[in-house]
């Protein structure tokens, strides 16, 4: 058998939708292999489920795609053709964001680009707990070609995700020491988040999703901080 050039490398567990796996896993029959991580099965955070799938690939390229993204036939033939031509070690690629059923333009989503396309050698590790981050050697570069992300399918799964991962990040916000919450530090943090989405990005452009969009980021973003707060009172009155 000749050499293995592209593993692919999907992470699956949690509450993921089998169609979308399905689909997902389709659009990836072109590669050499896929590596499916069951996290379910596999302790550790995100981090650690890419970097246990870089060691059990064994193609020279490592092609992360999630449970509920799709590879399109022209993201494909770029991935082919820049690998060919060898320009670089690494690749972001941009995410089209489909939430609530609508394609977003606005709000910060898009081009959401994520490093997800490496050569095995110049991966140096995965790193950093919720919002991970891959740490490779020499420049990155960026493709053009969308790779399809089918999130927020539903209000309740959106508060339902809310709920664990501002868990997490409130945890990792108050382990690194974070200034104690007020009123003025949970004002600014909804209005930074607010003023991101709304106004800078021009969230209500993508209409009434859009609008949807901007307000449950700020509550996200305050459920967080509320969390924090509530951790830093723990600690004041034990």
């Amino acid at each position: 058998m000749g050499e293995k050039v592209i593993s692919a490398i999907v992470l699956v567990g949690g509450n993921y939708d089998k169609t979308l796996l399905e689909k997902c896993l389709d659009s990836l029959s072109w590669t050499d292999e896929i590596v499916r991580v069951e996290t379910d099965s596999v302790p550790g955070s995100f981090s650690e489920w890419r970097n246990y799938g870089a060691q059990k690939a064994t193609g020279n390229w490592l092609f992360y795609v999630d449970s509920d993204e799709e590879v399109t036939p022209e993201l494909r033939e770029e991935i082919r053709r820049e690998i060919f031509e060898g320009k670089f070690l690494a690749y972001a690629i941009p995410r089209s964001n489909t939430l609530l059923g609508k394609r977003m333009r606005h709000g910060g989503w898009w081009p959401d680009f994520v490093v997800r396309l490496i050569k095995k050698d110049a991966l140096i590790k995965w790193q950093g707990q919720l919002h991970e981050q891959p740490k490779v050697k020499g420049e990155i570069g960026h493709l053009k070609e969308p790779l399809n992300h089918i999130s927020h399918r539903s209000l309740t799964e959106m508060v339902e995700k809310t709920n664990k991962w501002s868990e997490i990040e409130a945890e990792l916000l108050f382990k690194s020491g974070h200034p104690k919450m007020n009123i003025a530090r949970f004002f600014s943090a909804g209005f930074r988040e607010f003023w991101y989405r709304a106004v800078i990005k021009l969230g209500f452009l993508d209409g009434t999703i859009g609008v949807i969009e901007v307000f449950y980021q700020t509550y996200s973003r305050l459920i967080t901080y509320a969390k924090l707060w509530e951790k830093q009172q723990s600690t004041i009155h034990t």
